[in-house]
């Protein structure tokens, strides 16, 4: 801004203005950049791991469906008040067009100006007996969610407060890895509920982490069998 006031001052030609401009917004933009990183930093070292606090539990032709996750009010609940405390915000933008897959996009802001996006596409949760509409709802509730922790670098594990000092065992799949195993299961007609019976859960998402490489493998072996 001196060097811009000291152009200015000496009647500088509009050209050297314009570049002097142009510099000037560069360095407004890296500093609102680097603030947003420090300010991503400090917020991520405070926010705690997220309790899974909602069950999931029924039964469907595919077999049951049993899994607890965090819904999204209890991820606003936890980060909010941190993100605020650094200068941090966040938003969603969604879309859904009639017949096509539902997007949702979640913009995290920082108060000097900067802002990232991360964006997630899924198809329409049909499961259940839901209506169209609330088959959009579903879905968007759950692109939310996953958005929102993608942005943020959360971690979710098994609500401890009972445990009192107890090990954490919380070593299951995560929900992205339970979706692609389910996928793999209905490809190669796989019987979910003898799956599970052979993997000694009651459900795919109670499968160990250690577990899932081994079951991918499998699964990936059966299809090209059946291709």
């Amino acid at each position: 801004m001196a060097m811009i006031d000291r152009a200015l001052a000496s009647n500088a030609t509009p050209e050297t203005l314009e570049r002097l401009l142009a510099l000037q917004e560069r360095w407004e933009a890296s500093q609102a950049r680097k603030a947003f990183d420090e300010a991503m930093a400090a917020a991520k070292a405070e926010i705690p791991v997220i309790a899974k606090n909602r069950t999931v539990d029924f039964t469907s032709a595919k077999g049951r469906t049993h899994y607890r996750h965090e819904d999204l009010a209890e991820i606003a609940r936890t980060v909010n008040p941190i993100l605020s405390k650094h200068g941090l915000s966040y938003r969603f933008r969604t879309s859904s067009v009639a017949n096509e897959p539902v997007s949702v996009t979640c913009i995290v802001s920082h108060r000097l100006g900067y802002f990232e996006e991360n964006t997630l596409t899924g198809p329409r949760d049909d499961s259940g007996n839901k209506n169209s509409l609330q088959q959009v709802g579903s879905t968007l509730t759950y692109l939310q969610r996953m958005t929102l922790k993608a942005a943020l670098g959360l971690a979710a594990a098994e609500d401890d407060d009972g445990r009192r000092g107890g090990t954490d065992d919380a070593g299951n799949i995560s929900e992205e890895q339970a979706a692609t195993i389910r996928a793999l299961i209905e490809e190669t007609g796989t019987d979910i509920q003898h799956f599970c019976e052979l993997m000694k859960v009651e459900s795919v998402p109670e499968l160990a982490a250690s577990q899932y490489d081994r079951v991918i493998k499998s699964l990936e072996a059966k299809k090209r069998r059946v291709a």
